[in-house]
């Protein structure tokens, strides 16, 4: 018996594949039959949370101090000044990139998670151009910094920079191979 002579699928678990000319139906895996998604959902959940605690304050211009009494400037000055100098006092190019991340990236990373989540495969090409981005501006711009920049902008710490940051690019690239290709939830990878 064929899969599609059962009762239809809701128009989210169908996806049209544009490879084939008699524009056959193809099925959407569930969540549970994608790990890799369930593993995005996850990381983009607090990616979300990150954008508001940590990039949107340097973007409106709140100080980060340690007798600041706002208590996510608090937060980015603890890890600011013991891991990342340029964060504790960002020139005006890093609040451009920090406020992208909270207010284009952050809103993005929502509409992300509820696509995994529920399967919508139109997300391929704004995450294929999010994750190239977001690799791009951080994997070049903010580790070529904090590595090779100015000594006063250099981590002092670089393991825990790359365990704090590195996720931020890991992820994005991951999800850029995971992409590659339209009907992403089509397969299990």
């Amino acid at each position: 018996m064929s899969t599609l002579a059962q009762e239809p699928e809701s128009p989210s678990r169908l996806a049209a594949d544009p490879a084939t000319s008699d524009r056959s139906v193809v099925r959407n895996l569930p969540l549970r039959s994608r790990p890799i998604d369930i593993v995005f959902v996850c990381f983009f959940s607090v990616f979300i949370l990150t954008c508001i605690i940590s990039d949107a304050i340097p973007t409106l211009g709140i100080p980060q101090t340690a007798d600041t009494t706002n208590v996510l400037a608090h937060w980015n000055w603890q890890y600011s000044s013991a891991y990342d100098p340029l964060y504790e006092h960002p020139p005006v190019w890093l609040r451009f990139a920090t406020g992208l991340s909270a207010f284009v990236y952050g809103p993005f990373y929502v509409l992300l998670v509820i696509s995994l989540v529920k399967g919508w495969n139109w997300i391929q090409l704004p995450a294929v151009i999010y994750a190239t981005m977001i690799v791009s501006i951080t994997g070049i711009v903010i580790f070529g910094v904090e590595f090779f920049g100015e000594p006063q902008f250099r981590t002092p710490h670089p393991a825990a920079f790359l365990a704090f940051n590195g996720p931020y690019v890991l992820v994005p690239l991951i999800l850029l191979i995971r992409m590659r290709k339209p009907l992403p939830f089509t397969r299990r990878f």
